[in-house]
């Protein structure tokens, strides 16, 4: 029944004349149609116009760059060869402030990371050189455990025979380490290069100000009540009140026992003589003797010394 319908649809279009398409085209027309369709819309490369095959392009196809990117290709285009060079610069940048934060890390000595430790700002850089002749280092063996391995550190110098020692054997010779250079220090900043480096900190006022009023901020110099290790923490000495304050950095007047190494500064590492031949070396340094003096008063009435 359904073949006679459309047969009958069939024969009425073609009798009537409205129509010359047939209901059904042929599978071969209709893909002819297409290709033709796909010629029109696309440019054609070839002069005859009959392979088709030569026509397609060997690069990527129009939907393979539409899944590529989204929205104008022509933005995207512009975009990207606007960004990539700045991208690139910067990346370069990145590397470079990379290499250099690198190089610094690599370049630092053992002494200039140690001075600069936060509470190590009384230490002074001790030259290599003074550190290389024996002659200066002359009976720390003996009061030096691991002497040999903390030398070496201190001087950046590679020992093959680091890979042997334990963690806590590392962390026993970087403690020994910063015990020799400190006995070092006290020993150098006595020699004319250490008074200088010291001069420098002093008019830098790295070793703090005197606490007492009538002394009006006088810069102070570091001391040590003791010359024998672990007796007690640094100090500050006034060149004019001449009197001895506990250091204002919590970091350099802690007890001994507290904390790592690098939460104190020992007192024998500056030693009893260096302020004295400080100021004997540069006199021009020391100020005069304070004129004023606190005088304790009840209602405005000076104490009588009975009283006191």
């Amino acid at each position: 029944m359904y073949k006679e319908r459309i047969l009958s649809l069939a024969t009425d279009g073609r009798g009537s004349g409205k129509s010359e398409t047939p209901l059904f085209r042929e599978p071969a027309e209709s893909k002819k149609r297409q290709e033709d369709a796909l010629d029109k819309s696309s440019p054609s490369t070839s002069k005859g116009g009959n392979g088709r095959e030569k026509e397609r392009p060997s690069g990527p196809s129009t939907s393979t760059a539409r899944r590529a990117g989204t929205g104008n290709s022509d933005t995207r285009t512009a975009f990207e060869k606007t960004k990539y060079p700045d991208d690139g610069e910067d990346s370069d940048t990145d590397s470079e402030e990379s290499d250099v934060s690198g190089s610094d890390g690599e370049d630092t000595s053992w002494i200039a990371w140690f001075c600069g430790l936060r509470g190590n700002e009384f230490f002074c850089e001790v030259d290599d050189e003074y550190i290389q002749d024996d002659f200066n280092l002359s009976g720390l063996s003996g009061q030096v455990p691991y002497y040999d391995y903390a030398l070496d550190l201190i001087l950046d110098v590679e020992s093959p025979n680091d890979d042997m020692l334990t963690e806590e054997q590392n962390e026993m010779v970087e403690s020994a380490a910063e015990m020799l250079y400190g006995l070092i220090h006290v020993r150098y900043i006595l020699t004319s290069k250490g008074m200088n480096a010291m001069l420098e900190k002093c008019k830098n006022v790295d070793f703090g100000r005197c606490p007492r009023v009538y002394c009006s901020g006088q810069p102070c110099l570091p001391i040590g009540q003791s010359d024998i290790p672990r007796t007690s923490t640094v100090k500050i000495y006034c060149p004019k009140c001449e009197d001895i304050y506990y250091p204002r950095s919590k970091y350099q007047g802690s007890i001994l026992s507290q904390g790592p190494s690098w939460y104190y500064i020992d007192g024998a590492y500056f030693g009893t003589t260096f302020p004295h031949l400080f100021l004997m070396t540069y006199p021009y340094i020391k100020p005069p003797k304070p004129t004023q003096s606190y005088i304790p008063r009840i209602f405005g009435f000076k104490l009588h010394r009975s009283a006191r």
